[in-house]
């Protein structure tokens, strides 16, 4: 078996090389991690706030529910009422 048949000899990469792909690489996942950190602790603020104000939200849905329904009630009744007579 020949060295041709076994394929090209691996080529040798700088240690400058290596060294900067895995500083690269740690710094990538060391900003990864700061990243995340400052994102979940602005999400947890967000989800905070949305619970305190939901009871508020949920009673405007319920006023604004009401009113459609009573304005619905009144339109048909008043349709039925022309329809009768």
């Amino acid at each position: 078996m020949s060295s041709l048949e076994a394929g090209p000899r691996p080529v040798q990469i700088s240690p400058l090389i290596k060294f900067s792909r895995w500083s690269l690489l740690l710094a990538g996942i060391l900003y990864g991690s700061f990243h995340q950190n400052r994102l979940s602790k602005k999400e947890n603020a967000r989800r905070e706030l949305e619970l305190k104000e939901k009871p508020k939200r949920d009673a405007e849905a319920a006023e604004k529910k009401k009113r459609l329904y009573e304005a619905e009630i009144k339109m048909l009744s008043e349709t039925l009422n022309t329809v009768v007579k």
